[in-house]
């Protein structure tokens, strides 16, 4: 009787252990990434990191969200990744002229790499081959923004002569050149005065640097009542309105146009007065996130590379549609 007792604790003990293992075994073959975002805080990027983490537990792989707001902590969280385990990771760059240095560092821990919004680009300043990208075509984003300013002013009845636009730029990033060319080429196809652009470098791609770029060129331009604004994001373009507002001018006299349609945009909309943000492209950053986090899955579980660039467009969002297109693009 107790030598039953005996070999009936043991074979337990040996399930137990064998549970065990077989659960650590699982927890190891499980497929495991990174998503490096530039600006985490920032509600595109907050979406595209939660879309990434949800289409993992729908497909069973896990998702480390991590930050990389320079080159050097765009590294280390590469080192982090690699000692857990991550077999690849989707990155949207702080500076898209690190490519090489992320590539390298990549390859050395031989884990794939697929890029979000903004893509690598080489010493020569071409896009780098064998990186997977998806993002915006940034030029016809940006002519989506030029038109919709440029229907506005004719909506409004304004006289192109007599409106100033504010253009927010940020020429070290070839993805916001894009977009704000874009722009400025369909409002010019639309007549607008060329004269009438003018230019506020920004620091950074948020809005307290657009809005201290932008102030100087308000004071230094009081000769125009009306105003347009358009930029590489709408944080940009809202770090703009914010300015028309200190400076003086009417919500009416305005007319700023973002990119992304994110939560400073929802906040912007659900105001109870309307500002001078009439609307922005939305983009579905909840698209961007869950795809490129799949396509990675896919290629490391199944060895099917994701197509070399895949570009997506946008929908013109205002405070009247907000919450439909919203809805449609699943933000």
């Amino acid at each position: 009787m107790q030598l039953t007792k005996t070999f009936t604790r043991l074979a337990l003990g040996s399930a137990i252990m064998l549970a065990s293992l077989g659960s650590v075994q699982a927890q190891e073959d499980e497929v495991k990434i990174g998503f490096i975002v530039k600006k985490p805080e920032q509600a595109w990027f907050i979406n595209e990191q939660q879309a990434a983490t949800a289409v993992g537990e729908e497909l069973g792989f896990d998702v480390v969200r991590l930050s990389g707001e320079d080159g050097q902590e765009v590294l280390t969280a590469i080192d982090n990744l690699y000692a857990q385990g991550a077999e690849g990771f989707v990155i949207c760059p702080p500076d898209v002229r690190l490519g090489p240095a992320i590539m390298n560092r990549a390859n050395q821990y031989d884990m794939k790499v697929v890029t979000v919004d903004d893509q690598f680009v080489n010493s020569s300043g071409e896009p780098m081959e064998g990186v997977p990208h998806l993002g915006m075509s940034g030029y016809k984003i940006g002519q989506q923004v030029g038109d919709a300013i440029a229907a506005e002013i004719e909506a409004r009845g304004w006289n192109p002569e007599e409106v100033a636009a504010l253009r927010i730029t940020n020429n070290e990033l070839p993805t916001a050149v894009e977009r704000t060319d874009g722009a400025t080429a369909a409002l010019l196809d639309a007549g607008f005065p060329e004269g009438n652009i003018f230019d506020a470098p920004q620091q950074n791609s948020d809005t307290a640097s657009a809005f201290s770029a932008a102030s100087p060129v308000l004071s230094q331009r009081g000769d125009y009542e009306h105003w347009v604004i358009y930029a590489l994001n709408e944080e940009s373009v809202l770090g703009g309105v914010r300015a028309t507002e200190q400076y003086g001018l009417a919500p009416e006299d305005v007319i700023g146009v973002g990119i992304n349609g994110s939560g400073a945009a929802f906040a912007e909309f659900s105001r109870d007065n309307p500002t001078g943000f009439h609307g922005t492209v939305a983009v579905s950053s909840t698209m961007h996130g869950s795809q490129t986090a799949e396509d990675l899955y896919r290629w490391i579980s199944e060895d099917k590379q994701p197509p070399t660039n895949t570009e997506t467009s946008g929908v013109l969002m205002t405070r009247e549609n907000w919450q439909e297109v919203r809805e449609d693009l699943g933000l």
